[in-house]
């Protein structure tokens, strides 16, 4: 599939389990992994409402790196740790995407691959056809 676009962020977990950061499909769908508040190897502390900011903030740099923002997200997941992280998990999202208002959802999971980490989210982005393919086209 020669017209896939795959973004890599070059983080370990990429290399070591064969994925990318976000693939691009040919019809505008974009799907961006799992992000966290890993960053740049190193966890970035703070509670559910920063570790939720932060790890949306990788997401749409990724969908940065395609030329798409924030307002071309159409779905969220957020995965969290513990049921009392809801309000705040929940006031980071309105704050990120109010004006847009994806289809989200919100799973409660036993744990995250590093201990210290409360929420993980995943981002799918859609380009409209004829809009440009950002900074990689």
């Amino acid at each position: 599939m020669t017209d896939v676009r795959r973004i890599t962020s070059g983080g370990p977990g990429e290399e070591a389990f064969a994925c990318s950061r976000a693939v691009e499909l040919p019809n505008g769908l974009v799907l961006v992994s799992g992000c966290t508040s890993m960053i740049d190897g190193a966890f970035a502390d703070g509670g559910p409402y920063d570790q939720t900011v932060n790890s949306f903030n990788v997401a749409l740099g990724a969908l940065k790196e395609l030329g798409l923002g924030a307002e071309h997200v159409v779905r969220t997941r957020m995965y969290i740790t513990h049921a009392r992280d809801i309000e705040e998990v929940g006031r980071a999202h309105k704050e990120l995407f109010d004006a847009v208002r994806p289809a989200a959802s919100l799973v409660v999971v036993a744990g995250l691959a590093d201990p210290r980490l409360v929420v993980e989210v995943e981002v799918e982005a859609y380009r409209p056809a004829g809009e440009s393919g950002g900074p990689q086209s």
